[in-house]
């Protein structure tokens, strides 16, 4: 198993979620507002006077070969809006209970 950890800003919302849907992945987590600023480029998303805007995080554990195709749509996802940013973290899952 593996979990998926997606932050992205909050404008990919449905796209995150239609990817998700597409898959048939039922089980995750959402964190409907994160702050944060990414390491390569982009503004920071903070939710202040000086930068409003905000991002989402989903947490998701998926079976090893799903969590390939899960990773490879949201690069392309990522690859399609680059302005809008959109990280993806995977690890494995030790113990599922």
């Amino acid at each position: 198993m593996k979990a998926i950890f997606i932050a992205y800003d909050q404008a990919h919302q449905e796209n995150v979620m239609e990817v998700l849907s597409r898959m048939n992945i039922k089980g995750y987590t959402m964190f409907e507002q994160v702050m944060g600023a990414g390491t390569k480029t982009g503004d920071p998303h903070l939710g202040s006077h000086a930068w409003p805007t905000m991002n989402s995080a989903i947490i998701t554990i998926v079976p090893d070969e799903r969590a390939v195709t899960l990773m490879e749509r949201l690069h392309e996802l990522d690859a399609n809006n680059e302005m809008l940013g959109l990280r993806a973290f995977q690890w494995s899952v030790e113990k599922e209970i």
